[in-house]
């Protein structure tokens, strides 16, 4: 299914815009492609892959067989899909689903949520109990064909996963804990060091995706707070972006430019006099911060790049 909308005019840095006309029952997970131009995300509820081209304006959208948490770019131009009996190679030429870490062993009940690849190609993906939320799920490590490796137990709802410019720091939020905690983090050998509290929100809101720019801040989305934040490296709170949903989602840059900032919100939940409040909950948005991102990295097949691969394949 694909519609095609006109395209907002991208040039006011204070104007948060709509693209499309579809509403999401849970947006997450915006990824921007630099080869095909594309912006892909996730209705983890429908449960749908979604794609936004640039260059047309139009939105195609693929319905898929389970829950989808979260997806990531693969190198070959397959997108990795977190669903809960499987991980999965979707490939959005031919619309095919093949399984690539099948009969996974989650628990009755759980999902994926959060993910994202470090700069070697490994998958980061948090699980979660579907409705509890109860501290049961687990932070996840996958490098090639598997097995996954578990990092930590006792996550509520894994958020936020993002890597500094350099890879030498791994942000996470279990955003029941209300925080976003930085990680010294080892790229080399994908090792994950102490917690180390990066900022903090105050309940109800609470941290949810995250996206690094250039410049090495990270811009978080608040979940029940209606606001995108940007923090420096230090964890000092930037600047704020009042939203017009309550509860944006993740955050991404994109564009052929990578200097537009796309915001994936949820619908879910919500009683009536909500919606009316809230008439762009679901939507994907879009600004122009004034920075620039990062190119999305993209899931190795084969297991982890070394320093070596990477320095050649940016020359």
């Amino acid at each position: 299914m694909s519609h095609t909308t006109a395209l907002p005019n991208l040039v006011n840095p204070h104007s948060v815009q709509r693209l499309g006309t579809q509403t999401d029952i849970l947006g997450e997970c915006p990824l921007w492609d630099a080869i095909t131009k594309c912006l892909y995300w996730v209705d983890i509820r429908r449960p749908a892959i979604r794609r936004f081209t640039h260059a047309t304006g139009e939105v195609q959208t693929w319905t898929m067989p389970e829950l989808v948490g979260s997806i990531a770019l693969v190198e070959d131009g397959r997108l990795l899909v977190a669903m809960p009996t499987q991980i999965a190679l979707f490939d959005p030429v031919n619309g095919e689903l093949s399984a690539w870490v099948p009969s996974l062993s989650l628990p009755q009940g759980h999902r994926f949520n959060d993910g994202r690849c470090d700069a070697q190609g490994r998958f980061w993906v948090g699980s979660m109990h579907n409705i509890t939320r109860a501290p049961e799920g687990t932070l996840f490590c996958l490098e090639g064909s598997g097995p996954l490796k578990e990092v930590r137990h006792g996550v509520c709802i894994p958020n936020s996963l993002a890597f500094s410019p350099n890879g030498d720091t791994l942000y996470f939020a279990d955003s029941l804990h209300y925080r976003i905690y930085a990680h010294p983090y080892a790229p080399e050998s994908g090792l994950m060091g102490e917690a180390q509290v990066f900022a903090e929100s105050a309940p109800p809101a609470f941290p949810d995706g995250s996206a690094v720019d250039a410049e090495g801040f990270v811009w978080n989305a608040e979940f029940n707070g209606g606001r995108l934040l940007r923090y420096a490296p230090d964890g000092s709170l930037d600047r704020v972006i009042h939203l017009p949903v309550e509860r944006p989602t993740c955050c991404a840059f994109g564009g052929p430019n990578l200097d537009i900032l796309y915001i994936t919100s949820t619908s879910q939940n919500m009683t009536e006099l909500e919606r009316q409040k809230n008439p762009m909950a679901g939507a994907l948005m879009v600004i122009v911060p004034g920075v620039h991102g990062l190119p999305e990295p993209r899931f190795s097949l084969s297991g982890p790049r070394s320093k070596t691969t990477l320095s050649t394949e940016r020359h």
